[in-house]
């Protein structure tokens, strides 16, 4: 299961006794000075308190993997047994992979006493392992007890460098949740899927990005409605609600906002970096409707770990959510899912689709998105938001609650898939020596595309008319000798291609594999330059 990440590190195993070297590494935070709006503006909106600032000094202790034992040891037979344990995303073994952080061993009696840690408290397949492990050990004939601790990794401090500033330099993965259309359940879905991340053992946040038409006051019920600011730091201390952490301009005491775009963006950005968001797992952000400046100043300001897109089943809402994607994939931010709202409703045992079908399965196939959630019509759903308190707070063992715990374990499994660093990981770059795109897919060999092929190959809607399907590009619109200027991966299912014409593309892996019969012969691995854009920095590399 990808929620657990491979530990580079080797170790020897720890008796009952040792003690580890590891070493806490103390990491100062500081916050990034942003510009600020017109004088006091948020200091006259959001009431001022006396509370402490918050610390800026976090010890993390870094624990070592345990990969191996020697020969003829105990604690070689009890790593065999556990290497029967495989990660079904991965498809290796989880001592392999680096899960195991701590063994110890009493011959005498039996006892055996592990730590398996995860990347976050959320994995939904922690008992799965917790299970299969004390399983798989107790098999050994010597074994009379086993004790297994599940852990998660502690929230690591990112400097502004890599793209988390200020308040938000202890979250470690931030979650769009987007339609570009209103009116598809978009807050909906964002305010339930956060709870239900909570749920699952996570530490989470949520910031309603919406200024013109905040919904986060009418969906929870937080004790203080209101949001304070320290008058010293004038950072934001964001309200609470059953165990989230909030912050919405309709917490400021102003209700909607009526101002110009360039202001909402910056108010946007200084309320969502000031906030003392604290140490998160995932911070879930409620996108506007649209593909304008609030939107791309939001993914501009932070690294976003990725995106869920929200939509109906209308052939209208594909071509809105579409644009989306097509600017997620522009800023480097991975879709994970796509959630279909509204899909259907149950009546007399029969399945209605009052909308129609297809919408969904049209922008997983076209943009290779690995997960498709439907949700019914269901009137407890809407009724829930408009009372203050989530469905799956509320009902949290209804089939709608089910299903936005299905949600949550795919966004929980895409995200620690894209921040697994796996040799079997799919590459694609471009080898400017060989005049080829070089794909390398998991357990296939690896291909040779010509530019070209991959370019009339594009399923945007540059390329495809989206209300018809039928292809517009034709062959001897892309010229032979188009280049790509750079290859940057989007989680673990495409890659978007910049060209140098100025053409961005979204290639999925589905498609790139679809094309081998018309890979090209491989002479040699020739030297080549790759660009790639991250932040604004313009990088090069050498392949060799």
């Amino acid at each position: 299961m990808a929620c657990l990440i491979p530990g580079p590190q080797r170790a020897a195993v720890l008796r009952r006794g040792a003690t580890a070297s590891a070493r806490p590494v103390a990491v100062a935070v500081r916050s990034a000075a942003l510009p600020r709006l017109t004088p006091g503006f948020l200091q006259r909106t959001i009431a001022t308190c006396d509370r402490p600032s918050a610390r800026r000094q976090v010890a993390v202790a870094a624990s070592p993997s345990i990969l191996s034992a020697p020969a003829g040891t105990l604690e070689e037979e009890v790593l065999g047994a556990l290497r029967k344990v495989i990660d079904p995303d991965f498809g290796e073994d989880i001592v392999a992979c680096g899960f195991i952080k701590a063994l110890d061993i009493e011959g005498d009696t039996g006892a055996v006493a592990l730590t398996i840690e995860l990347t976050t408290p959320a994995c939904p397949v922690k008992e799965m392992f917790r299970r299969q492990a004390e399983d798989f050990v107790k098999e050994l004939g010597w074994v009379r007890d086993v004790t297994i601790t599940m852990t998660a990794q502690p929230v690591k401090p990112l400097a502004p460098e890599n793209g988390r500033p200020g308040g938000l330099a202890r979250v470690r993965h931030i979650i769009a949740v987007s339609s570009c259309k209103g009116g598809v359940g978009k807050s909906t879905t964002a305010v339930n899927l956060a709870y239900t991340l909570a749920q699952m053992g996570a530490k989470v946040g949520i910031f309603d990005a919406d200024v013109y038409g905040p919904s986060l006051p009418l969906m929870v019920s937080p004790e203080k409605p209101i949001l304070e600011m320290n008058p010293d730091t004038k950072n934001i201390y964001p309200t609470e609600y059953e165990g989230v952490k909030l912050v919405s301009f309709g917490f400021a005491g102003q209700g909607s906002a009526i101002m110009r775009g360039p202001m909402v963006s910056g108010l946007i950005q200084q309320m969502l970096v000031t906030a003392e968001w604290g140490e998160l797992d995932y911070l879930v952000v409620d996108f506007p409707p649209g593909t304008g400046d609030i939107q791309l100043t939001l993914c501009q300001t932070v690294a976003f770990s990725a995106a869920v897109i929200v939509t109906t089943p209308q052939k209208l809402a594909f071509i809105d959510v579409a644009k989306g994607i097509r600017m997620f994939a522009k800023l480097v931010v991975p879709c994970v899912a796509v959630v279909e709202n509204m899909s259907y409703f149950e009546a007399d045992g029969k399945r209605h689709f009052p909308f129609g079908q297809g919408s969904g399965e049209r922008i997983q196939r076209d943009f290779g998105l690995p997960n498709l959630v439907r949700f019914p019509i269901v009137p407890d759903l809407s009724q829930a938001g408009d009372g203050g308190r989530p469905l799956v707070v509320a009902e949290p063992a209804s089939s709608t609650a089910a299903t936005f715990m299905e949600l949550g374990a795919a966004v929980v499994r895409e995200v620690a898939k894209a921040s697994a660093v796996s040799a079997k990981g799919p590459r694609v770059v471009y080898d400017a020596g060989a005049r080829a795109i070089i794909v390398r897919l998991p357990d296939a060999p690896e291909f040779a595309l010509s530019p070209a092929t991959v370019r009339r190959n594009d399923t945007s809607a540059q390329s495809v008319n989206e209300w018809t399907g039928q292809r517009m590009l034709r062959d001897e619109d892309v010229a032979e000798d188009v280049t790509p200027a750079a290859i940057n991966p989007l989680g673990n299912y495409a890659v978007q291609i910049s060209w140098e014409d100025g053409f961005n593309q979204v290639a999925p892996y589905e498609l790139l594999d679809s094309l081998r019969d018309q890979a090209i012969p491989i002479t040699g691995v020739s030297v080549g330059r790759v660009e790639s854009s991250i932040g604004g920095v313009r990088i090069q590399a050498e392949l060799n």
